[in-house]
């Protein structure tokens, strides 16, 4: 049977459990707690599990309908949920930036979206350390803090912009090519793509590029991107990936031009890109 969209969650709602987590679960816990290391390397602290408990628990009472999947659930359940497309799913990650909230650093976030038929519907990425809440709705735009972001054009050439780049997941040729000869003028890595995302979409910094991201670390900002007027695409020049775990290619801009140069930059022979 064709697939059909259900009525959306009410969006301040979700705004109000998300900010109610990030505050009451992540920033009392924020210096003052150890961690522990997953069966794939990336840390785990009682910040995650406590923001993933909390936010299952509220939006199952709220909104029993939709099906819910998390990154610390295990990769076997992760399939059979992505695998069921008769249910929306929330896909979320209660701690993103893990490795700066055990080291101190304040860039962290809780990011969540909606997904229905493998695409985004509805996104909210939370950085409790500022109280900056970005939401989206498919279709009817994306917001900072109830304040709608708007498509930029910025005068600054791809020569001299400020990229977000993750230069440890790329393939190797395009990595050495990047911290070789770079076409921007500076980099920056947040150490959270959510909100490396977040921020794209707010205009803060030009171009972004990430070799290998998980389901949960792009559902929203995909959809915060593109509401706030931006492009993306994977490597292989392929839509941004919202069906499988990943991991997924990322590259980006919001303004148009920037993009274009971007990935007119990416797709030469010499970049090492697929």
């Amino acid at each position: 049977m064709p697939h059909t969209d259900s009525p959306l969650p009410d969006l301040n709602t979700l705004v109000s459990l998300v900010r109610d987590a990030g505050r009451e679960e992540l920033l009392p816990r924020f210096n003052r707690i150890g961690h522990e290391v997953k069966a794939d390397g990336s840390l785990l602290t009682e910040a995650d599990l406590a923001v993933d408990r909390r936010l299952r628990t509220a939006l199952a009472d709220a909104w029993p309908e939709v099906a819910f999947l998390s990154e610390e659930m295990s990769a076997e359940e992760q399939r059979r949920l992505l695998a069921d497309t008769s249910r929306p799913l929330w896909c979320l990650d209660p701690l993103d930036g893990t490795s700066n909230f055990a080291a101190g650093i304040p860039l962290f976030a809780v990011s969540i979206a909606l997904l229905e038929g493998g695409r985004p519907r509805l996104a909210v990425t939370y950085d409790p350390v500022r109280d900056e809440c970005f939401s989206a709705i498919e279709g009817e735009g994306a917001w900072l803090n109830g304040e709608r972001l708007r498509t930029k054009s910025f005068d600054t050439p791809l020569s001299r912009g400020v990229a977000l780049v993750d230069l440890k997941r790329l393939p190797a040729p395009l990595a050495r090519r990047l911290a070789e000869s770079p076409p921007y003028g500076s980099q920056r890595n947040l150490g959270s793509c959510a909100l490396e995302w977040a921020w794209l979409a707010a205009g803060r910094g030009h171009v972004y590029l990430h070799g290998g991201q998980k389901l949960w670390d792009l559902a929203a900002g995909v959809l915060l991107l593109t509401e706030a007027g931006g492009r993306a695409r994977t490597l292989e020049g392929e839509p941004p990936c919202c069906r499988g775990t990943g991991p997924h290619s990322a590259m980006a801009a919001l303004d148009h031009a920037l993009f274009e140069a971007w990935q007119a930059w990416l797709d030469t022979p010499a970049s090492g890109a697929p």
